[in-house]
């Protein structure tokens, strides 16, 4: 949709159309000049052929570049969407012995590792991404920063461990998000915490808690319940079952208004990054295109001239 920065500016547009106007006005009340030729055969021979509508369409076309240019006095813009320079993801990733489950090829870790990665590459250069792990305890591996390259090497370090702390997950990454420099900004940084997970929770502060301060940080957990019920891992000899939690992630998503998606295969987790990377971080900031309304008057003089040139040897 087309607005404009500096909309007095259309006020300009008033003389063209008052231009528009008296030419119109002249053409209904032409005065009729009579002239006396004795030889009506002589004076068809040598008058001019009359060029009709064609005498209208040079002067129309130059109204119309008129009337483009100083519409673009105004400075028209269209939104565009843009990065935000600040906006801030913080990956929160499972690393609980249940992801070593491989109900999702190779296992749910090493799909988990594959997909994040991609997700951080496709983020705009722009954006801050830090990256949490967690089992027992939750780690900030990454403090948000533009190194990409940091972040992908962090994530192929991921280690299973014991227990699964999902609430100090959230904490954590609250903490990280809090070092973002304000870089002159007002307030904090826009930011969202995305978390992985396969499991319940069975250690540290309990969700609830975790969604409570991420609302009151005004942080939306966007959640992803990755793997499937069918899931078994080996543990110290026993095979144990690990269902994913997906009643208490999509409670955690909903009470901080980020979004719950569920995950199968890494390919739906693919989809899933894209989807919300895709989401993140974005202004809505007008793009000026003066430039178009410019080079279309531009445009529209010169075809008038070229008119007026072929059809009565004269400029307009």
């Amino acid at each position: 949709m087309i607005r404009f920065l500096q909309p007095w500016w259309l006020l300009a547009v008033v003389p063209v159309l008052a231009l528009a106007g008296v030419y119109v006005w002249r053409q209904l009340h032409r005065r009729t000049y009579a002239m006396r030729f004795t030889n009506v055969d002589l004076l068809r021979s040598i008058a001019p052929k009359g060029i009709g509508w064609r005498r209208h369409a040079a002067a129309a076309v130059l109204l119309l570049s008129m009337l483009a240019l100083s519409t673009a006095m105004a400075r028209p813009a269209v939104d565009a969407k843009v990065p935000l320079e600040r906006a801030t993801v913080v990956l929160a990733i499972d690393i609980s012995l249940s992801m070593q489950a491989t109900d999702v090829a190779p296992n749910r870790l090493a799909a988990a590792q594959t997909a994040a990665k991609q997700f951080a590459e496709q983020l705009p250069d722009s954006y801050n991404l830090g990256l949490v792990s967690f089992a027992k305890a939750a780690n900030v591996l990454v403090s948000p920063t533009k190194d990409r390259e940091a972040v992908a090497a962090a994530i192929d370090g991921l280690q299973l461990a014991e227990a699964t702390a999902t609430g100090e997950a959230v904490f954590t990454a609250l903490d990280a998000i809090r070092t973002v420099p304000a870089d002159g900004a007002a307030g904090p940084p826009p930011a969202r915490i995305l978390l992985l997970s396969d499991g319940y929770r069975t250690y540290g502060r309990s969700i609830e808690e975790a969604a409570a301060a991420a609302s009151a940080a005004n942080v939306p957990v966007s959640t992803i319940a990755f793997g499937t019920d069918e899931g078994v891992v080996d543990i110290a000899g026993n095979l144990q079952r690990v269902p994913v939690d997906r009643l208490s992630l999509a409670n955690l998503a909903e009470s901080t208004h980020g979004y719950f998606y569920e995950a199968a295969s890494a390919s739906e987790l693919k989809r899933v990054y894209d989807d919300i990377g895709s989401s993140i971080g974005h202004r809505t900031a007008p793009k000026e295109v003066t430039h178009w309304y410019t080079g279309v008057g531009l445009l529209l003089a010169l075809a008038a001239a070229g008119l007026s040139l072929l059809w009565t040897s004269r400029m307009p």
